[in-house]
């Protein structure tokens, strides 16, 4: 008689033993996934040495152009440090199974970010005082990481915000709307995305993306069955049941109409891209992406047709060439710069940037290209890579459909982002007006990409500490 048989009275009860879900090749990938609490002391290495990155290349630009050490952004410098081991301290206690790469990547550029606009600062002069910028884009990344420290402890756990699906889709419509509001709302650079309050300026959208993520991936999950199965085909394509997709497909219609009206093709390209990859990560159906696709090449032309402010960024990306020093001056000295920059760059505080208008936020990558070359960008967009594969491989293993989803979400937001932005500096798409991850100038988009590190940080750590399951036998 067995132990168990023999605890029940001789009864014939089932078993319980313990035992993994997935297939030995399964669990090999989650295992070199998996980064046990001493990869946290790499976690700290890496990012003291991101940290010894940038203050190498601020004592570098200090050195070029100046002849010597400048004092000035020491006080926000050592802020940010500070900041930093912060969001490492609170990983180490709430997070200690995280994926230790994440936040030094993102450290990185940051950092490079920083040290690239302090060195436009100088002889920029649409800049009213000298490093000015450089300072408050520190002071917006000390702030950033704070905000991803907050989450860390306010979330602890990635399934509560699947609770809340439909109140963060409404919270991402509001946002959306803010701008629109007379009296805050604000139109820069012909684009109506910004509210200003007083002194201060933010731009909603961009905490709007993360809450579409988190909604598009509840929404999804809870619906994923009618999405891929239920439903008429038509020319192949299996089309799903109004009231199944119906509430989705109102809500993008009200955000991309929202995005239309606020000049902003960039972020309504985002967040096409982010719908479109959701939805077939959710179906698993490839006629959502020939659907996508075609209806994202007719809206184009349409829209090229229709709206002045789409059909001059075509014709500039069609033909940079055709007015040079007009409509498409930005785009050429763009080319110009990264041109000049060769393979190795001219060296910091060696180009010329400044030529380039809005070199240290819609045009940092090509500031970049000039005066590190085409192998520093590479290294940027390495570094990109690696963000992002890392968080794909998180949704990949993930222990839930949501994770899955979300994780996925959020990474491909980043490279979503970083394709539309390299490819509009290097004429592959039409320039949009976004901004490069954690690189360019601006506090709103600083803050909305720290949440997302936060975010994965926490997936990545459900994900190598995920329960072993019970299963009777």
């Amino acid at each position: 008689m067995s132990d168990a048989q023999a605890t029940s009275g001789g009864r014939n009860e089932p078993r319980t033993f313990e035992k993994t879900r997935t297939s030995e090749t399964v669990l090999q990938r989650i295992t070199a996934l998996r980064a046990p609490r001493k990869l946290m002391g790499l976690e700290l290495s890496l990012l003291l040495f991101a940290l010894a990155v940038g203050v190498a290349a601020i004592v570098i630009i200090d050195l070029t152009v100046t002849g010597h050490l400048s004092a000035e952004l020491l006080p926000m410098g050592i802020a940010f440090a500070a900041s930093l081991l912060g969001l490492h301290f609170t990983i180490r206690k709430l997070a200690p199974d995280a994926d230790p790469l994440i936040m030094p990547i993102a450290t990185f550029l940051n950092v490079l970010g920083v040290a690239m606009i302090y060195r436009i600062s100088f002889d920029d002069p649409l800049y009213q005082e000298p490093r000015g910028d450089a300072g408050r884009q520190l002071l917006w990344s000390t702030i950033a990481v704070v905000a991803a420290i907050v989450v860390l402890w306010t979330v602890r756990k990635h399934m509560v915000l699947f609770r809340y699906t439909y109140l963060t889709g409404l919270s991402a419509l509001l946002l959306l709307l803010l701008p629109m509001l007379p009296g805050i709302g604000q139109n820069i650079n012909g684009a109506r995305v910004w509210i200003h309050i007083g002194s201060f300026s933010f731009q909603p959208g961009e905490i709007a993306k993360i809450l579409l993520a988190v909604f598009f991936a509840g929404y999804l999950v809870r619906n994923r069955d009618a999405l891929a199965m239920v439903g008429k085909k038509i020319l192949g394509i299996r089309f799903p049941r109004a009231r199944d997709l119906g509430p989705l497909l109102v809500f993008w219609l009200v955000a991309m109409a929202v995005l239309v009206f606020q000049r902003d093709l960039g972020t309504s390209l985002l967040y096409f891209g982010l719908f479109l990859s959701m939805l077939y990560l959710a179906t698993g159906r490839i006629g959502w992406l020939i659907l996508g696709v075609g209806l994202f090449l007719v809206g184009g032309i349409a829209a090229s047709q229709t709206l002045d402010y789409v059909g001059k960024r075509f014709a500039n990306w069609l033909d940079p060439f055709a007015d040079p020093h007009g409509a498409s001056f930005q785009m050429v000295q763009g080319l110009f710069g990264m041109a000049n920059g060769g393979m190795t760059g001219t060296g910091f505080g060696q180009g010329y940037p400044r030529v380039t208008p809005l070199s240290f936020s819609d045009y940092i990558i090509p500031s970049i290209g000039e005066e590190l070359g085409l192998i520093g960008l590479f290294v940027v967009l390495a570094a990109y890579l690696l963000l992002v594969s890392r968080g794909l491989r998180i949704g990949f293993a993930g222990q839930d459909d949501f994770g899955k989803l979300l994780a996925a979400g959020l990474s491909f937001t980043i490279a979503f982002q970083v394709f539309i932005v390299v490819g509009g500096v290097t004429r592959v798409i039409p320039l949009t007006g976004l901004t490069a991850p954690f690189l360019a100038a601006g506090g709103s988009s600083l803050v909305s990409n720290w949440i997302i590190i936060a975010l994965l940080i926490l997936l990545s750590n459900s994900v190598r500490n995920r329960p072993k399951l019970v299963i009777r036998s």
